[in-house]
């Protein structure tokens, strides 16, 4: 989220591959020329390894596509049943922005038609991009010129909603390029970067880092380092979080195939969740083909993640306010009413009355007419 395989097709051919035609000539010396020349059909050893080769390259394809299947197949029976009643927003719910609302493309008239968008919604907290952090840690001033006029604007038109600033960056994780969090003076650099942009007057760090590979002990240091500095100004601390295995150790499994874990480990997820205020799942980019197994997938996150979440973190399930057609994201099967219906089904089995819950909505700058009217009439309500 950073503001920052495909399927092969195999053809399987089986038999000689020879081609062979009748002949047709008048007299019997010619067809029996040509029945000399014609090649004689593959015999006995070759004939058998043909054959084998055809049935293990079947065998492949059918080891492959069967789970698949399979999965596909659970994730849409779980995306079957009815909700339960009052599971709807506990006014807890946050949205992303884009660094033009703090940089000076934003006026009075885009503030004001902001508030209007959110007022009567159960929207609580704005995190507005207030970065990139630079690779060392470190965050200049003139990245964010109008944060204060924004603030104060929000305020004035929205009482009672917060503004957070989202800082993130690349993490040198899968290449040479990118912040290195195993330096302890990254770290450092990133703490003071967040005291000094919540001298500005914003009332939390919400803080992206990406690809972040499961059981990071660095960051898990950071986020102490900047949960004791956030409470020591009343502030709070929010993640945007990978997703969780959808299969135990799934990620290391996918790591090793692809050089990107993706996934965290349930056990790590609640780890980070334990040392912040706020975690918000990036339940999008999810490779689903279908809605109806993209929502059951959103159904089994939100499950996986309320198990180990405290109730004293407000847990955030992500809704994809963007529409994009590529690998990892399909426009037609990743939409808010699939998402929606996810997170009410995952709320409604796992815990239905958890009060630090709600929904994260990425991104304002992409987000459709329809994906608000899907977010006020399926969430909201």
């Amino acid at each position: 989220m950073l503001i920052v395989i495909p399927g092969n097709t195999i053809r399987i051919t089986g038999g000689d591959g020879m081609d062979h035609a009748e002949g047709t000539t008048p007299t019997e010396a010619v067809a029996e020329g040509a029945a000399q020349d014609a090649p004689a059909p593959v015999s006995g050893p070759g004939r058998r390894r043909r054959r084998r080769l055809g049935r293990t390259a079947l065998a492949v394809v059918l080891a492959l596509l069967v789970p698949l299947l399979s999965v596909l197949a659970a994730l849409r029976v779980n995306y079957m049943g009815d909700p339960a009643d009052g599971t709807y927003t506990r006014n807890r719910d946050a949205l992303w922005l884009g660094h033009a609302w703090v940089d000076g493309r934003k006026k009075d008239a885009d503030v004001t038609a902001l508030a209007g968008r959110l007022r009567d919604t159960g929207i609580r907290d704005l995190y507005v991009h207030s970065g990139p952090l630079e690779h060392d840690g470190t965050l200049p001033e003139s990245v964010y010129p109008k944060a204060r006029w924004f603030i104060d604007a929000v305020h004035d038109k929205l009482p009672g909603v917060r503004v957070q600033a989202f800082l993130g960056d690349v993490l040198a994780t899968e290449g040479d390029e990118g912040m290195r969090l195993e330096n302890p003076k990254t770290r450092a650099a990133v703490l003071r970067s967040a005291g000094r942009i919540l001298d500005t007057g914003y009332e939390g760090i919400h803080l992206d880092l990406e690809p972040m590979h499961s059981g990071d002990r660095n960051f898990l240091s950071l986020l102490d380092a900047l949960r004791r500095e956030t409470r020591s100004r009343d502030a709070r601390l929010s993640v945007a979080a990978h997703q969780i295995d959808p299969l135990p150790a799934f990620h290391t499994l996918w790591g090793s195939v692809t050089g990107h874990p993706k996934w965290w480990s349930q056990e790590f997820f609640g780890q980070v969740a334990r040392r912040v205020d706020q975690i918000a799942v990036m339940s999008y980019d999810t490779m689903q083909p279908l809605e109806s197994t993209y929502g059951g997938y959103v159904a089994q996150q939100t499950s996986l993640a309320l198990e180990v979440t405290p109730p004293s973190t407000d847990l955030l399930m992500g809704l994809p306010f963007f529409h994009e057609n590529r690998f990892g994201h399909w426009n037609h099967a990743e939409t808010v009413p699939a998402a929606v219906r996810g997170v009410r089904l995952g709320l409604s089995r796992t815990d239905a009355d958890r009060a630090r819950f709600g929904v994260a909505l990425y991104i304002d700058f992409a987000a459709t007419e329809a994906d608000w009217r899907s977010y006020r009439e399926d969430w909201v309500r």
